[in-house]
């Protein structure tokens, strides 16, 4: 009778203790390997770097890591981290609040920002809708996202929004999502953009692909 394969081997990040490492070094293996694009070496080569860290160094990625899981929320507001009653973005009093860029989880808005091109405020949906994936308008942040438009208070400084801006990633499911917000923001009487697509600087026409294209000649302008 053939033996039945064990499903050991392969449950996703599982990490074989090494007989010859104390088991403190083996229970840091096998946390670092459950890490995004961390495998058995690399997790070995960050352990072994962690060992030969200055003590206090090492203690300081640990309470960095403890500050984190402890401290850290999602805005009440917008959804962006905080480690505060606000995020650093909603307390910002400078920030144009009748502005908000919308977009689908907290690393778009730090891609945003690192341009230091936008001063207005933000909503992070924590998603996207995707019908296929079972995704909906209740599964993400929409819901919140129009209290702040029909509800000037729970918007930062109490001020009505105007303008909307959709920065949804250019997917099939973006695409969906964007059209959804527009006609439900736009029932409300407030004006709704979106970030231009299109040619991306530097790059040329015959390295593009057809959609990159068909945004750039739908989205042309005056020179």
């Amino acid at each position: 009778m053939a033996r039945k394969p064990s499903n050991a081997a392969g449950k996703g990040n599982a990490f074989d203790p090494r007989p010859g490492y104390p088991d403190s070094v083996n229970r840091l293996l096998a946390g670092l390997a459950k890490l995004p694009g961390i495998g058995r070496r690399s997790a070995e080569r960050l352990a072994f770097h962690i060992l030969k860290q200055d003590k206090d160094e090492a203690l300081a990625l640990a309470k960095a890591i403890h500050d984190v899981k402890t401290t850290v929320r999602h805005c009440p507001v917008c959804f962006n981290f905080a480690d505060d009653k606000l995020c650093a973005v909603c307390a910002e009093p400078r920030r144009d609040h009748a502005m908000v860029m919308v977009v689908e989880q907290p690393r778009d808005l730090i891609a945003i920002e690192s341009t230091g091109m936008y001063r207005g405020l933000y909503h992070v949906l924590m998603g996207r809708l995707s019908p296929l994936e079972g995704v909906g308008p209740g599964d993400i942040t929409i819901a919140q996202l129009m209290d702040r438009i029909t509800k000037p208070k729970g918007n930062p400084g109490g001020i009505a929004i105007n303008e909307v801006i959709l920065a949804l990633n250019p997917t099939l499911e973006g695409d969906g999502t964007a059209l959804y917000l527009n006609e439900t923001i736009g029932a409300k009487g407030v004006k709704v953009t979106r970030l231009a697509r299109g040619l991306p600087a530097g790059g040329q026409l015959e390295f593009v692909t057809k959609a990159v294209l068909a945004d750039a000649i739908e989205g042309r302008r005056l020179v």
